[in-house]
């Protein structure tokens, strides 16, 4: 069998084929969708390779290529679409010891794709620089794993998403039995986008980053979910206000939320807040505006040291609804900026609360835009699938968590640009096979 040449070529203690080992390597957090549990759990590769070089990730790859072995790509797996799952065994390729962070400018931090995003975060604001933006798993997510399976996050309400200009260029590797080393920036990124490895091997990246700014962490908490998000949507419009996050979540969400519960309100909608420390009294003033609350902050200097209220914002909302609830799990969503309203009472008439609203405001292509994370009760797919169905009907856009497909999940992705790239840079299919919908028969 090919493994055992493969331990010849690069050594027993290179080649894991623990189980238990495998097993890890071979899943991320795609449990968070009971569909996607159902449909990946039994699936695991037939062993991991932790590459420390560039030429030692080359000898990985021709190998695989000669002996048309499938390639899956993993960071520290935080995300939650099966995208870090191989659906054909073959090999696992975790490339966190890839974790060199090359340079750091005024502008741009060039690093490999295995740095976690956390440490780099750390690094630059000792420099006097951060992030534009990054995920709220951000403690283990890697750059990578940032880069091809996700899209936004805390800063996006400011920066935008990946898509947004908040990449200057990207390094990947071919799958070929020669593999090119290929630096691409500008439109040409975009195929590399949240495409889940499939296009190229991401070896570094050279992000955009800014001055630090002293964040302090608040709660706002309101009576109604409507006030809140009135609040929100006029924060998030207010360009006298530096801010990081604008997260809000309807009650009962927030009783989920284990290590803040003592610091809220019960029946309390809230809004978790990374603003400069320099517009608190404005924020005041709008908080008041809107029969807001100030129910709880963390000062600047305790910035990221403790507890964050980041860890309880994005799909952490969904992580702890999960861990705390009762067959819960959530959709991607993006309501209409002049509907929100009318579309929400449109799904609580429908489905009750068997549907809980939670948004996060952010920017895309620099227009302010309520994206929505729901948690929902899970009965059955069809069920899912028909709450979808009427999200849709009444003009909400689903993104759909609950597919490992690429394109399918509802993202504005080039897929026909994308498909045409894994001809060239991947041409026997090699690379995360089964995640992109198209005819196998293409590839030689």
């Amino acid at each position: 069998m090919w493994i055992k040449h493969f331990i010849e070529l690069l050594g027993e203690e290179k080649v894991l084929i623990s189980e238990s080992v495998i097993e890890r390597l071979s899943k991320d957090y795609y449990w968070y969708s009971p569909v996607l549990y159902k449909h990946l759990k039994d699936k695991v590769a037939d062993c991991a390779v932790q590459p420390e070089t560039i030429d030692e990730l080359k000898t990985i790859v021709a190998f695989a290529v000669n002996n048309r072995v499938p390639i899956t790509v993993r960071g520290a797996g935080t995300g939650n679409y099966g995208q870090a799952i191989p659906l054909d065994g073959g090999i696992i390729l975790d490339v966190t010891k890839l974790d060199s962070i090359i340079e750091i400018n005024e502008t741009t931090a060039h690093v490999q794709a295995g740095v976690k995003l956390g440490v780099l975060e750390k690094n630059l604001r000792q420099q006097g620089k951060e992030l534009r933006i990054y995920p709220s798993t951000y403690m283990k997510a890697t750059v990578g794993g940032f880069l091809c399976g996700g899209s936004g996050g805390i800063g996006s309400i400011r920066w935008g998403n990946l898509w947004d200009g908040n990449i200057q260029s990207i390094t990947v590797m071919t799958m070929e039995e020669e593999p090119q080393i290929l630096t691409v920036s500008g439109e040409d990124m975009e195929a590399y986008i949240h495409n889940y490895g499939t296009t190229g091997i991401v070896i570094e990246v050279t992000l955009f980053i800014e001055p630090k700014v002293d964040w302090v962490q608040h709660i706002v908490s309101f009576d109604t979910f409507q006030l809140a998000v009135k609040f929100s949507d006029a924060l998030a419009h207010n360009e006298g206000i530096f801010k990081r996050l604008v997260s809000v979540c309807e009650w009962p969400i927030p009783t989920h939320f284990q290590g803040l519960k003592k610091f809220l309100k019960d029946g309390k909608s809230i809004v978790m807040l990374e603003i400069e420390e320099e517009a608190e009294e404005k924020l005041m003033q709008l908080a008041y505006e809107y029969e807001g609350e100030l129910s709880f902050k963390i000062p600047a200097e305790q910035y990221q040291k403790g507890l964050k209220l980041s860890d309880f914002t994005w799909n952490h909302a969904t992580l702890w609804a999960h861990k705390h609830g009762e067959n819960l799990t959530y959709l991607q969503a993006r309501f209409d900026k002049q509907r929100v309203f009318e579309q929400m009472n449109a799904i609580r008439t429908k489905y009750g609360f068997e549907v809980q609203f939670h948004f996060e405001f952010i920017k895309i292509k620099g227009e302010v835009t309520p994206a929505s994370l729901p948690v929902l009760t899970y009965h059955s797919e069809e069920r899912l699938n028909e709450i979808i169905d009427f999200f849709e009907s009444v003009g909400v856009q689903i993104n759909n968590p609950h597919t490992y497909l690429l394109g399918f999940g509802g993202y504005n992705l080039r897929m026909r640009e994308i498909e045409k790239l894994k001809r060239k840079n991947d041409p026997y299919g090699l690379l995360n096979p089964g995640k992109i919908p198209i005819n196998k028969e293409i590839f030689q």
